[in-house]
């Protein structure tokens, strides 16, 4: 089982300023929790995303990550030349929407697009040993009345296994999907295509939260995105009422099916206390 806790994406919609020195501390305590990846900051627009404007200072002032993989998120090329100079990271993840609105909106490119930005995306990562993290936003459905069906998450997630790319994770970016429909989704994808890995980045209400991961778990999922206390979400959706999956409700689901989730629970806990510290 893989945790992925998420600062980046907890941090990022804030409009307050989170000094530099705070996040340092902050994801410093989260590499002693454990987890298996760190998605730590972003390499885009600083006006787009001012709050993830010091994501080259954050790395340089953080810890040894030790076993901890630390993930970056990019937009576009250049975000990703950026991103490769750093030896620390590890995975570059890539949002690459089904909804044409949301990619406009999101990373100011049309799906075509950015499917070639992803793909010298994937040369540069191979070319600096690092891995590609393929984001498919609005993987569940979205608000904009874009096509959207089941056949077309399909669709997407071949073309990218039949480009190299080995880890994907499906993202309800809104927070629209129904369990049956996160069962569904991974259920099919992980039978079809066994040599990628499938990841859950879901964002949920409170009320729903759990019934979504054991929904992912029960299709297969064993890769899952957090952010502890559910904090953020998508600042480009505009969607105010569902947050990140909070890390806690995934080491509840993982412990009530008796499944090692590789944390440690008391250094959690301060994460949690630190957390509440950290944002507003």
């Amino acid at each position: 089982m893989q945790i992925i806790e998420c600062p980046r994406d907890a941090m990022q919609g804030i409009r307050e300023f989170i000094p530099t020195d705070k996040k340092i501390k902050y994801i410093n305590f989260l590499l002693k929790v454990g987890f298996h990846t760190l998605d730590m900051g972003s390499f885009v627009s600083p006006k787009a995303v001012p709050q993830m404007a010091d994501t080259a200072a954050v790395i340089q002032g953080i810890d040894d990550p030790g076993k901890n993989k630390l993930l970056v998120i990019i937009a576009n090329r250049r975000g990703a030349e950026e991103a490769v100079k750093f030896e620390r990271v590890n995975l570059l993840g890539y949002p690459l929407s089904v909804s044409e609105t949301f990619q406009q909106r999101n990373t100011n490119r049309s799906i075509a697009n950015a499917i070639e930005d992803l793909l010298y995306i994937r040369d540069q990562c191979k070319d600096k040993g690092k891995e590609l993290v393929v984001y498919l936003s609005m993987g569940f459905g979205n608000p904009y009345n874009d096509p959207y069906s089941p056949e077309l998450l399909a669709d997407f997630s071949n073309r990218l296994f039949e480009q190299g790319i080995s880890i994907i994770s499906l993202s309800d970016t809104v927070g629209v999907a129904s369990p049956e429909a996160v069962e569904g989704a991974f259920s099919k994808l992980i039978k079809d295509l066994p040599g990628v890995t499938f990841g859950a980045h879901l964002h949920a209400n409170p009320a729903e939260a759990l019934k979504k991961l054991k929904a992912a778990w029960k299709g297969g999922c064993r890769r899952f995105d957090g952010a502890i206390l559910g904090f953020g979400g998508c600042p480009m959706a505009d969607d105010h009422l569902t947050g990140n999956m909070p890390t806690e409700k995934i080491i509840e689901m993982a412990e009530a099916m008796n499944q090692n989730h590789g944390l440690e629970k008391e250094a959690f806990g301060v994460a949690m206390a630190i957390a509440g510290e950290v944002f507003p």
